[in-house]
């Protein structure tokens, strides 16, 4: 098993693990920085880059003397705000491959979309089945596709 390579992915595991026994963390930015020997910055990147809404995660802050980082690990379709925050900040008229990829790998982690039932999404929002090359058009494509699918799951019992 090939383990974290990069300082940015020992942060993240470390984070997971601690998500994996409660539903949020609270963290303070500095405590983690010091505890991993990086400038504040990494862990600002790491929770930018690997703990987005599209990945399952909402993350607030609040800064000053006793500030902290409180990210939570949500169920996209559970929730309706995060799922409409998610439809409207995230996926909107447009979504890039990468971004929509994993909202359905989230989906999938939560359990609410089975392995064969990811692949066919993902096969029907990728760059080579739109085939189109206008990088817009594609990404407003991608983007009708997945409304439409979340919009389907929304209503499923």
């Amino acid at each position: 098993m090939e383990g974290p390579t990069n300082i940015s992915d020992v942060i993240e595991k470390y984070l997971k693990g601690i998500l994996a026994d409660e539903e949020q963390v609270e963290i303070r930015r500095s405590d983690i920085a010091d505890q991993f020997n990086v400038v504040p910055s990494q862990i600002n990147y790491v929770i930018k880059t690997r703990f987005t809404i599209q990945n399952g995660y909402i993350v607030e802050s609040k800064r000053g003397g006793g500030g902290y980082i409180r990210i939570e690990k949500v169920n996209l379709l559970a929730d309706t705000d995060v799922l409409d925050s998610l439809l409207s900040d995230v996926v909107g008229d447009a979504i890039n491959q990468h971004d929509a990829y994993a909202i359905i790998n989230s989906l999938f982690n939560d359990g609410v979309l089975k392995e064969r039932e990811a692949n066919i999404i993902l096969a029907a929002i990728d760059k080579d089945t739109l085939a189109v090359a206008d990088h817009e058009v594609e990404n407003t494509l991608r983007a009708r596709i997945l409304i439409g699918v979340l919009n389907r799951l929304r209503f499923e019992d």
